[in-house]
């Protein structure tokens, strides 16, 4: 295992994201279409915040009352993405160390921080990939 290697080798570097003017319903379809839980909100190619599964789970009724699609679908359309998101999220850059990165995920309550070079996203890290990465080069 390489001590100093970046965060670049392991982060997924096409990142899907969602514009802020986007709509949840549009949000929670592509977290249920491409398996993912995290999606970073751009206002053009600038980051402005992060949305994760457990946010759209956190305003919906699916979880907590079984199937309950139309009030959902009520919720999705009385909100904004801007009301759900984490604003200004922390970030990385592609040169710090998955070590560093492993110590911020290890301290805080998220599971993903996006990866920005010069103001522009550049990918996403998250603690699966961390996880893969020490599991396949463990000793």
């Amino acid at each position: 295992m390489k001590k100093r290697e970046k965060v670049a080798s392991i982060m997924t570097k096409d990142v899907i994201t969602v514009q802020i003017n986007e709509s949840l319903h549009r949000v929670n379809d592509t977290f249920k279409k491409k398996s993912i839980r995290h999606l970073p909100v751009v206002v053009d190619d600038e980051l402005v915040g992060i949305l994760s599964q457990t946010d759209i789970l956190r305003i919906s009724f699916g979880n907590t009352f079984g199937d309950q699609n139309e009030g959902d679908e009520a919720i999705f359309d009385m909100l904004s993405i801007n009301q759900v998101m984490k604003h200004s999220p922390i970030t990385v850059s592609s040169e710090v160390t998955i070590k560093d990165v492993a110590k911020i995920l290890a301290k805080k309550e998220f599971h993903a921080l996006p990866v920005v070079d010069e103001k522009k996203l550049v990918g996403i890290v998250t603690t699966t990939d961390i996880i893969n990465y020490f599991i396949e080069n463990g000793k």
